[in-house]
C-alpha cells in the first residue's frame, strides 16, 4: 500500500473498499451500477480486504438474477417467495387507484406488479419513480381478473448512515493533492493515469452537479472519456437518459397519470448523446425548461412545482489533430433548440471534455477508495449545506453593475468547488485566499466564460465579457 492507500483505509475503515480491475470481472453480464457493486465487494470482503469470491457469486446468482432468468416462472409455478436486490420502477394507476411496479431488468412489466398500500405507508419513496431496494415478491393467482405479483416486504438500499461532519473534519488530514486523488479514486478512476493537475481538476468538475443544487452544465467531449459512466453509475440520485425522445410528461409532469417527472425526484438530470435527443412536444418542453433553469419552478397545466435538480447536457464534439475543437462554435452539433442564446444563458458553466483522457487500462482504479454508495451519499448530503454559499458570498467582490446571471453562475460554481475540495471550511478565515482564488474562483470564471463566449458567437447582442469578479482584499 502507498501513502494514500494507508490514509484512506485508516480514516475511512468502514467506508472504504479495496479495488482492482480483476475483482470486478465477477460482475460481467450483470446490469449493476457501481454503488451496488461496491457495497457487495465490501459485504464479502474481510478486514484485510480479502474477497470471498464464492460467497459473492452465490449472492449474485440467488439475489440478483440475470435477464432471461426463470424468476417469474418460479413465482407462478412454485408459489415460493423470492427475495432479490433490484431496480424497481413504480407508476400510479389513477383509474384503478393502485401503485404498479416493474422490474425491467428481470422482465416484470408494469402491468404485472402491484405495491400494496401497507408497504407504501411504511416506505413513501414507493409512491412513484425509480428506487433500488431488497424486495420480497409473491405471486397471487387470479380470483377475478388477472393474477399479480406483489411486493410483500421491502428494504431500501441505503447501507450507510452518513456522518457528514466526520467526513468534513477528515479532509484536514489530507493534503489538497491527496484529496483530489481520493475524489478521483472514488469516481473509480486511477489518478496516476492523468497527465496533469489541470486534467484532474477538469475531471472532478463532473462532480459539481452532484453537490450543488440547481447547477446547470454542458459537457462536450470526444467518445470514450467516461462521461456516460460517471453520470449513469455513481449515484442513485441522478437520472441519466441517453438519446431518444424526452417528453414533457417524463421530464416534468404527466397529466394523464397525475405523476411528477424525473426532474422532481432526482439531484440531477443528465441528457446524454444530446445530438440524438428529440423533445416532444418541443415548444412546450423548451418553454418549461427555460422557466425551470432560471427559477427552479415549472408549470404544467394547473400544476406548479419546484425542484432542486441540476441539469447537464452531454454530447460529443469533433476535434482536430491537436485534440481541440474543429470549430469555434462548440454548440454547432447540438439540436437547434439547445442553440438558442436565451436558453444557453441559463447554463452556468461548460466542461471542456476534450482535456480529459480516453479510458484505458492505466485509468482503472487500483487500491483503496471510498465505497461508491458511501461517496454518493456524501455528495448528496453536501447539497443541503448552506454554509458554503455564505462563505463564497463573503469572499467575493462583485461589481455593482455585474450581470445577475453571471454572478449567480460564478457563485454556484465556486460554492460547488468549495464543497468538493475544501469541505472542512466553515468560515471565510478557514481557507487561504490564494487557494480559494486558484481552485474555486478561477475555474468557475473559466467555465462561465466559455458559455458567455459561445452565446456571443450565436447572438451578437450578448457581451462575451464577464464582470470583474474577484476575491476581496486579495489583489
Amino acid at each position: 500500500m502507498n501513502e494514500i492507500d494507508k490514509k484512506i483505509k485508516e480514516n475511512f475503515p468502514d467506508e472504504s473498499v479495496y479495488k482492482t480491475p480483476k475483482r470486478y470481472n465477477i460482475f460481467l453480464g450483470k446490469n449493476i451500477p457501481s454503488f451496488i457493486k461496491d457495497w457487495l465487494i465490501r459485504k464479502f470482503s474481510d478486514e484485510t480486504g480479502e474477497l470471498d469470491e464464492i460467497g459473492l457469486i452465490n449472492f449474485l446468482d440467488n439475489h440478483i438474477p440475470k435477464k432471461g432468468s426463470k424468476l417469474k416462472g418460479r413465482l407462478v409455478s412454485d408459489h415460493e417467495d423470492i427475495t432479490i436486490l433490484a431496480r424497481i420502477v413504480i407508476e400510479p394507476d389513477i383509474k384503478l387507484g393502485i401503485l404498479k411496479f416493474a422490474i425491467p431488468d428481470l422482465g416484470i412489466k408494469i402491468n404485472e406488479g402491484i405495491v400494496p398500500h401497507n408497504i407504501v405507508q411504511e416506505h413513501p419513496e414507493l409512491k412513484g419513480g425509480e428506487v433500488w431496494g431488497v424486495v420480497t415478491l409473491r405471486y397471487f393467482p387470479p380470483d377475478e381478473g388477472l393474477g399479480r405479483i406483489e411486493i410483500i416486504d421491502y428494504k431500501p438500499f441505503k447501507p450507510y448512515d452518513v456522518d457528514l461532519e466526520y467526513f468534513r473534519e477528515i479532509r484536514q488530514k489530507f493534503t489538497l493533492s491527496e484529496w483530489i486523488d481520493l475524489l478521483i479514486r472514488s469516481m473509480e478512476y486511477n489518478p496516476e493515469g492523468f497527465k496533469s493537475l489541470e486534467q484532474k481538476l477538469e475531471f472532478i468538475s463532473r462532480l459539481l452537479i452532484f453537490v450543488e443544487p440547481r447547477l446547470n452544465l454542458i459537457e462536450l467531449a470526444p467518445k470514450g472519456t467516461g462521461k456516460s459512466y460517471v453520470f449513469g453509475n455513481l449515484s442513485k440520485y441522478g437520472w441519466h437518459v441517453s438519446g431518444g425522445v424526452v417528453t414533457r410528461a417524463k421530464l416534468f409532469y404527466d397529466i394523464q397519470k397525475n405523476m411528477l417527472g424525473m426532474i422532481v425526484g432526482h439531484d440531477f438530470v443528465a441528457m446524454d448523446e444530446i445530438q440524438t435527443i428529440s423533445l416532444k412536444p418541443e415548444s412546450e418542453v423548451i418553454g418549461a425548461l427555460k422557466n425551470y433553469l432560471e427559477s427552479g419552478v415549472f408549470t404544467v397545466a394547473n400544476i406548479k412545482q419546484t425542484s432542486q435538480a441540476g441539469f447537464i447536457l452531454l454530447g460529443n464534439i469533433p476535434l482536430n489533430s491537436f485534440m481541440r475543437p474543429k470549430d469555434i462554435k462548440y454548440m454547432k452539433e447540438l439540436p437547434h433548440f439547445f442553440k438558442e442564446s436565451a436558453l444557453l444563458d441559463r447554463f452556468h458553466g461548460f466542461i471542456e471534455g476534450w482535456l480529459l483522457p480516453r479510458m484505458q487500462e492505466d485509468l482503472k482504479v487500483r487500491g483503496y477508495t471510498l465505497n461508491v454508495e458511501y461517496f454518493s451519499e456524501i455528495l448528496h448530503s453536501l447539497r443541503d449545506k448552506t454554509d458554503f454559499s455564505y462563505i463564497v458570498g463573503e469572499m467575493l467582490d462583485i461589481p455593482k453593475n455585474a450581470d445577475t446571471r453571471d454572478t449567480n453562475a460564478v457563485k454556484r460554481l465556486s460554492t460547488a468547488y468549495l464543497k468538493l475540495l475544501f469541505p472542512h471550511v466553515k468560515n471565510p478565515t478557514d481557507i487561504n485566499k490564494m487557494d480559494f482564488n486558484t481552485f474555486c474562483l478561477e475555474p468557475s470564471l473559466k467555465k462561465r466564460g466559455i458559455i458567455k463566449k459561445q452565446i456571443s458567437i450565436i447572438d451578437n447582442e450578448f457581451d462575451p465579457q464577464l464582470p470583474n469578479i474577484k476575491v476581496k482584499d486579495y489583489f
